[in-house]
């Protein structure tokens, strides 16, 4: 039987350490870091990580402020709050929270939020310095998948590496990640997606396998290899209930380790978010 990672209890430690720090940085620069996020229209799904994101603010004992805009805003009066938010030296991070309305620009808004700021490293200097290994921030859900791995010390040097997926959210960002010159890196590499032929004979040699590709339970007992890790980042909704990318009951047998959905890799990724927004609160007082 797998080992069964339990990210809530993971969540729960790190918030308690974060917390600690965050209180000792409002103590010594009188600053508390604030997370503006900027939300366009009513999207539910988004709507959802916005409320679970204050929550995690809440928690973290860092300030939140909300955005909410109408669907019908243009680009230009969102870029205008953005250049605000930008300036104010009272706002440690920004998001913007994605999809956009069809009439915005979804790259030129992404582009606009400071790199100093940009918490959800969606900013292509951001994305440019992770690639050079030399990252500012890291996106918030591969930062998870690392810091899950590292915690579980998870060997991951020289492993072979399969990701599931390629978004410029979660498979791409992880790839970088996996590949810097680091402990619970130095992974060994293969990069599966929607135009992959065969996938099952890449999965079926993953000793790690990162499941991010957004497709109920595409991941089959047959296709993995006994003994494997499972990172299942998968979050979809079927039948009113949560379910990952892996077919989680089928693979429990045969794997050695694996994240649950809901309940692993998605509680560590809004305390990385609050992670990376202490740390862009320190930008403003350097």
């Amino acid at each position: 039987m797998a080992r069964i990672i339990d990210g809530r209890k993971i969540a729960k430690e790190i918030n308690e350490s974060l917390k600690v720090k965050i209180e000792d940085f409002i103590k010594k620069n009188k600053l508390t870091p604030k997370l503006a996020v900027i939300i366009v229209g009513e999207d539910p799904a988004s709507l959802f990580y916005v409320k679970m994101i204050a929550r995690s603010c809440e928690r973290a004992s860092i300030d939140f402020e909300k955005y909410s805009l109408s669907g019908k805003t243009s680009e230009k009066e969102l870029l205008k709050l953005i250049d605000n938010l930008n300036e104010d030296k009272k706002v440690s991070g920004i998001i913007v929270q994605v999809p956009l309305p069809e009439h915005v620009n979804q790259e030129r808004i992404q582009e606009a939020v400071n790199p100093s700021k940009d918490v959800d490293c969606f900013n292509p200097i951001n994305m440019g310095r992770l690639a050079l290994g030399k990252p500012e921030f890291l996106p918030c859900t591969p930062y998870a998948v690392y810091e899950l791995m590292r915690r579980e010390n998870i060997v991951v040097e020289g492993k072979h590496t399969v990701i599931v997926g390629r978004s410029g959210i979660v498979g791409r960002p992880m790839a970088l990640i996996l590949l810097q010159k680091k402990q619970y890196a130095n992974a060994t590499l293969t990069i599966c997606h929607s135009r992959t032929n065969d996938l099952s004979y890449f999965t079926r040699q993953a000793d790690i396998l990162i499941a991010a590709v957004g497709k109920s339970e595409i991941i089959k007992r047959d296709m993995v290899k006994k003994g494997a890790v499972i990172i299942d980042v998968g979050t979809n909704e079927v039948e009113g209930k949560l379910v990952g990318d892996v077919a989680y009951e089928e693979v429990l047998e045969k794997v050695s380790v694996i994240t649950p959905v809901p309940g692993g890799v998605g509680p560590i990724t809004n305390v990385m978010l609050m992670q990376n927004t202490l740390k862009a609160a320190g930008k403003l007082i350097n």
